[in-house]
């Protein structure tokens, strides 16, 4: 059954422009927590000459990703996989990047360092991992609004919040990654571009 996110219609433009910039012409794009599906068919038709390979942990995502990519008609949309950033091994061996939008805050931070790890081992050497959301910034005023999400997102369930640029900067030294970009995005989110060295 297709689900609806209504940050997916707001955000999905803005985050297009970006990803043009970022992106490999041709090539497989892994999204991780693709959610209701909504961005794959958009980028998809976006980016005609790459394959979108969308995936999720949860099965009812899943269903909704694949009913909006039959829906759509398109050829390069993947069938959606089932992938927890935090798994050991992912069903694709390889990809030309790696996308992922609005998980790093409302998910576990082992899924982050899942999510780094797992896009070291199929990423080849350049190849990005593009990541979407709010995030804090030591340097950089907390707007208002993004305190009072991370507040709420911590009351429900103390694993989620808000993660520090920081704290990234630090896993993707671990990782062999290397923040290449930084874009300040609507509604005080930002798209944080990390290659691998």
């Amino acid at each position: 059954m297709k689900r609806h996110a209504p940050a997916t219609a707001r955000n999905s433009g803005p985050i297009a422009d970006i990803l043009t910039k970022e992106l490999p012409l041709t090539g497989l794009v892994l999204e991780l927590a693709s959610g209701t599906g909504e961005h794959a068919v958009f980028m998809a038709r976006q980016f005609p000459e790459i394959t979108w390979q969308p995936t999720d942990p949860d099965p009812d995502a899943l269903d909704s990703a694949a009913s909006w990519a039959r829906e759509a008609g398109l050829d390069n949309v993947g069938p959606p996989l089932e992938i927890d950033a935090r798994m050991e091994a992912w069903p694709v061996e390889r990809a030309d990047a790696v996308v992922c939008i609005n998980m790093i805050h409302i998910s576990p931070w082992a899924a982050t360092e899942g999510l780094f790890r797992g896009a070291a081992r199929i990423l080849d050497q350049g190849a990005p991992l593009i990541t979407y959301g709010p995030y804090f910034e030591d340097d950089v005023e907390s707007a208002p609004s993004n305190l009072a999400f991370d507040e709420s997102l911590k009351h429900r369930n103390p694993d989620w919040g808000i993660r520090n640029v920081a704290q990234l900067d630090e896993l993707a030294a671990e990782t062999g990654m290397i923040r290449t970009a930084r874009y300040t995005m609507p509604a005080n989110n930002l798209t944080l571009v990390f290659r691998r060295t």
